[in-house]
């Protein structure tokens, strides 16, 4: 089996390491992968040496969470999968992995493309941004950064029956992020921000931002930017791999004055009517993005900047350190 493992800053290589499991027991699968997907912002945090996340692992570690693959073997009392299936997890990148069958695993509709499917669990946390923050159709939401996770959740906004706004820094960011369905996009630090936000909303202001950028002038843009009582909804890790914050992340002015929620994308959803299954879950999340894709009304593939075979994927994460804007949604072939 092929993996990319990281054993420091910059430091990426990619290694030969045997299954952990070279027979199959009654409930696993065995998947050979056919395409991985890059999340930028998180891998690269890593990639550079950012403070690690808790509960990840210390170097040598492997990277990446997106994997679609087609399931090869499967074990005896295996129910959920047949040979033949494709399937997206949230496996790192490698050639190959043996699983259990009750892992977060997803079978992939047939005729849904490979590189829209790939993404399926990245836009799954898009999609839990909305669901944490109890998101209402007919809300304003403001994306505040405009990563692979930022367009995920422009492009689920209109189909949730949100009017969303991309904030982003970067002109061509923004241009995709008008592809994904955004119905408004500004630059960040438009000195007229706050005056445009005004007359787009009708002076009634944004209801909900989320938040997917970690750099502190995207978290002071949040704060700024939502209305009072309003609701940030924060899938970044704000100040990782930043210099100290010279303000107060709570200051009054932004929390306690206007009266806001900062919500941590985290754990499970907010469930106003629960039920006994977890309705929510990254799981069945992620099977509502493939059936979006499968309709059609999802497409994170218009948004592919770069194929590459998985033997460049050092050049890839050079490129996300450099922070090339005109870098989106990569995929890395691994059947070359």
């Amino acid at each position: 089996m092929k993996i990319a493992m990281l054993h420091g800053p910059r430091d990426l290589r990619i290694e030969e390491h045997d299954l952990a499991s070279p027979s199959l027991e009654d409930d696993q699968i065995w998947v050979e992968t056919l395409v991985t997907g890059f999340k930028i912002g998180t891998d690269r945090g890593n990639y550079e040496g950012a403070e690690q996340v808790p509960g990840a692992p210390d170097y040598p570690r492997w990277v990446g969470d997106s994997n679609l693959g087609v399931v090869k073997r499967i074990g005896a009392a295996v129910t959920r999968f047949a040979v033949g299936d494709r399937v997206v997890s949230r496996y790192p990148h490698q050639s190959e992995y043996v699983a259990r069958e009750s892992e977060c695993i997803v079978r992939v509709p047939e005729g849904v493309n490979a590189e829209d499917a790939v993404f399926a669990h990245l836009y799954a946390l898009s999609a839990l941004c909305y669901h944490k923050a109890h998101f209402v159709p007919g809300e304003r939401v403001a994306v505040v950064g405009l990563g692979v996770l930022g367009m995920g959740a422009v492009a689920l906004g209109p189909l949730m029956g949100g009017r969303v706004m991309g904030l982003g820094n970067s002109a061509v960011r923004l241009e995709m992020a008008h592809r994904m369905g955004a119905h408004k996009t500004m630059l960040s630090d438009d000195p007229d921000l706050r005056a445009k936000i005004d007359q787009w909303t009708a002076g009634e202001g944004i209801d909900l931002v989320i938040l997917t950028a970690n750099p502190w002038p995207a978290y002071r843009t949040a704060v700024e930017v939502v209305r009072e009582g309003g609701r940030v909804s924060i899938v970044a890790l704000p100040g990782r791999g930043e210099a100290p914050l010279d303000c107060n992340p709570l200051d009054m002015r932004w929390f306690y004055a206007k009266g806001i929620s900062l919500i941590a994308v985290s754990g499970r959803a907010g469930d106003l009517y629960p039920s006994e299954a977890d309705r929510f879950s990254g799981e069945a999340l992620c099977a509502q993005m493939l059936d979006l894709m499968a309709d059609g009304r999802l497409k994170p593939s218009q948004l592919v900047s770069h194929r590459m075979p998985y033997t460049d994927m050092v050049t890839a994460y050079e490129m996300a350190y450099k922070r090339e804007k005109n870098m989106l949604n990569v995929v890395f072939d691994w059947q070359v």
